[in-house]
């Protein structure tokens, strides 16, 4: 495994190119019984009078019986890295909503979410978000799953409203929900106990790591603990860095705890694993190490897109990484 500390990742080999993809409300229609065109399908209705170019970009008009989408295409001009199309288990972005409104959420949502595997209402503010329904549908209907944030989940555990809690995340459609124990401590085998009981009915998220700065977990106990919430049914484990990037895997001032990373992808499968990294030079570390394959999480919605040039090199943090001759 390549020292996270030393940097530089692989550079995707001649012929690697983005393959360009239908938006995610497409899986409407394959849901209703339409069936969609495969990509080659697609280029090849671009050639035909179905599309329509508008500032110089092919935009497809897809017909339904209810109403007319319009996608654009993404151009194929350039030789970028490989992105594998949703859902995918690497390359993911996780971006956390801190209390959008629900009219910022759909327009989020109709910009960037084909870059967004999943998003997480922060903390505890689905509990207090009036229209919250009507927010988390904006987001599914752009194909982006829903999860709430594991600060409320350690509460529920608390209070002893875990079935309450299930009934709820089942009223409101969530498939998937977040386990954590960074701020209420949950003894390690009440929260191995939790992730299996929520399992059973969900996609668990278990994240590892302390919010406060100045608690240091040793990295022999981030492997053990991402073990253990695999071991119970845990899909995937979040290592803590906080939305404000200061805590978890990185110092107080925001650097990258680098040994502590390297003994995490040495032991654990780097497909298993979602870094949180609210802040650019983070994103770009991991990218610079990992490639543009890591997972990602605590994103901001406003760094969505930026968070994808940076993995495709088409932000000058990381173009020479994927684009030098």
């Amino acid at each position: 495994m390549q020292n996270f500390a030393s940097g530089g990742a692989g550079v995707p080999h001649e012929g690697q190119l983005r393959s360009s993809f239908a938006p995610h409300d497409m899986q409407n229609f394959a849901s209703a019984g339409f069936a969609l065109p495969q990509v080659s399908q697609v280029r090849s209705i671009a050639r035909r009078s179905s599309v329509r170019q508008r500032y110089g970009r092919p935009t497809v008009i897809w017909i339904t019986p209810c109403s007319p989408i319009t996608c654009r295409l993404m151009p194929d001009f350039l030789n970028l890295p490989e992105r594998p199309g949703k859902p995918r288990s690497e390359g993911m972005t996780h971006v956390v909503d801190t209390g959008l409104s629900v009219a910022e959420a759909a327009s989020f949502a109709e910009t960037a979410g084909d870059y967004v595997d999943f998003l997480r209402l922060g903390w505890g503010t689905a509990y207090v978000t009036n229209d919250v329904e009507a927010k988390i549908d904006a987001y599914r209907s752009r194909g982006i799953p829903v999860l709430l944030g594991g600060t409320l989940t350690e509460l529920v555990w608390a209070q002893g409203r875990v079935d309450e809690f299930s009934a709820w995340l089942r009223e409101l459609g969530i498939e998937h929900v977040e386990v954590s124990s960074g701020t209420v401590q949950i003894p390690q085998d009440e929260k191995a106990a939790l992730i299996k009981k929520l399992a059973a009915d969900f996609t668990v998220f278990a994240e590892v790591g302390e919010k406060d700065p100045q608690a240091i977990l040793a990295p022999y106990r981030w492997i053990e603990l991402i073990r253990e919430a695999l071991e119970a049914g845990a899909s995937q484990v979040v290592c803590e860095g906080r939305v404000t990037g200061d805590a978890g895997m990185y110092r107080p001032d925001g650097e990258p705890r680098t040994g502590l990373i390297d003994e995490i992808v040495h032991e654990i499968d780097q497909s298993r694993l979602i870094f949180e990294a609210p802040r650019k030079h983070q994103q770009v570390r991991f990218i610079e190490v990992l490639g543009p394959q890591v997972n990602l999480g605590n994103v901001l919605p406003e760094d969505a897109l930026s968070l994808e040039t940076l993995r495709l090199g088409l932000r000058a943090d990381t173009l020479k990484l994927f684009h030098e001759k």
